[in-house]
């Protein structure tokens, strides 16, 4: 696929999964260069959770640049800034009680979480970070350290210090309560964990396998945190801005983490945009302590404000989106007991486990070549991931589902075909 074999870093990988030249996409539809359509359950890795193009987050886009809007603006004061502030404190923050600061830490989820251990640091003087199983936090030094997956770890060719490792919910079964066992880790002087800093969190390990935390679990870490001077950290950058039912994914369990990192969906229309929200307490940076060029995405800040007045000013959104995490539920659970599954997730973001570890990456391929695109995640991309668009309707989601179920079972013939042929060539030996 000229210029991408020829020109492209051998480090790409998503178009390896997704082998097509794409072209244009709107709502829950991609559209490749040869008109093919292609169903989205991927939704650019949660990036798109008001769809492709969303027309009214674009309208107001191309509104702003036909006027001339700022574009680029490092942190100084602007008019779409401003305006984001506004719709942030005002259709999220003020409705659930929570009084943050909000820091522009640079356009990526890594800088996000990169913001956070560094006040968090700072505030505390310690450097020790309590961080989980399976987690996945991002690509750059200090996010990697909190990061599980040893395949991610291994790119740093450098050592990864400063974190310490500890079981996330469920690690050994629905029996073992790991909140315990880190509590105990942290009341022994002897057990070799440094008082931390801070607890990074995901409620939902949406990359480690769709990993559910419960909210008894999620508030014993918070009493916790507290309980030994650390900060609680929420990584909501894929589970949050609505992907498991309400804005943040930390509400059903009714905390109010210190420090909350979002991203991903937040700007509403795929443009690079982080914040890192912080407790009042928190907010000891210095001016300039922690920079960066582009800070100031303004295009972003509109389709953000846009995205939070469009959908978050009343409750009919949430509404609607509790109706279909309730559909997807259902039918995800009725697939995994179908073929074999354990049915996991969240809201819109769900997930399917097969006894054979390697059946997903086969319906994931297998599905790309029915025009629908779904990825694979966990630590040996053993979970097949639903990430829909949230704007995603009922009919589109049957479709998706029905393309899935048609995969299951063309997979399932062809491994019992595969199995009967071994049985003959070894009846015939």
């Amino acid at each position: 696929m000229e210029p991408f074999d020829r020109l492209e870093s051998r480090v790409r990988s998503y178009c390896r999964s997704f082998p097509a030249v794409f072209a244009s996409a709107e709502g829950a539809t991609v559209t490749d260069e040869q008109g093919r359509e292609y169903l989205d359950f991927f939704a650019g890795a949660g990036a798109l959770n008001y769809g492709h193009n969303n027309p009214a987050l674009k309208q107001r886009l191309i509104e702003y640049i036909e006027g001339n809007g700022i574009a680029h603006g490092l942190d100084m004061s602007t008019e779409a800034k401003a305006r984001l502030l506004d719709s942030l404190q005002r259709h999220i923050l003020a409705p659930r009680g929570l009084e943050y600061r909000v820091m522009f830490p640079g356009p990526t989820g890594t800088n996000a979480v990169e913001s956070a251990l560094k006040i968090a640091r700072k505030v505390t003087g310690r450097t020790n970070v309590i961080a989980f199983t399976n987690a996945f936090h991002g690509m750059t030094l200090g996010a990697l350290a909190a990061t599980g997956n040893a395949a991610k770890r291994a790119g740093a060719n450098v050592p990864l210090a400063q974190v310490s490792h500890l079981p996330f919910d469920g690690y050994f079964g629905p029996d073992v309560d790991t909140s315990e066992y880190l509590e105990a880790m942290l009341d022994d002087p002897s057990s070799g964990i440094d008082a931390p800093a801070a607890i990074l969190v995901e409620t939902v390990q949406a990359e480690g396998g769709i990993n559910v935390a419960s909210s008894t679990w999620l508030r014993d870490l918070q009493r916790i945190a507290r309980k030994h001077g650390a900060l609680l950290i929420v990584d909501d950058i894929q589970a949050g801005c609505g992907r498991t039912g309400q804005f943040f994914s930390f509400e059903k369990a009714a905390i109010k983490p210190d420090i909350v990192c979002l991203s991903k969906s937040l700007s509403g229309f795929g443009l690079p945009l982080s914040v890192v929200l912080m407790q009042h307490e928190v907010d000891r940076w210095e001016p300039g302590e922690h920079n960066g060029t582009f800070r100031g995405n303004n295009h972003a800040f509109v389709t953000a404000a846009a995205a939070l007045e469009g959908y978050w000013s009343d409750e009919a959104f949430e509404r609607e989106l509790a109706k279909k995490s309730d559909f997807l539920e259902a039918q995800v659970a009725e697939l995994a007991e179908e073929f074999d599954g354990e049915a996991r997730g969240r809201g819109l973001l769900r997930g399917i486990v097969f006894d054979d570890p390697d059946l997903a990456g086969r319906i994931s391929n297998r599905a790309f070549q029915n025009r629908l695109i779904i990825e694979t995640s966990g630590a040996k991309d053993e979970v097949l991931k639903f990430l829909p668009p949230l704007v995603m309707s009922r009919e589109e989601l049957e479709q998706g589902i029905d393309i899935l179920r048609d995969c299951l079972r063309a997979e399932t013939r062809r491994n019992r075909a595969a199995q009967t042929a071994r049985l003959a060539a070894s009846a015939a030996q």
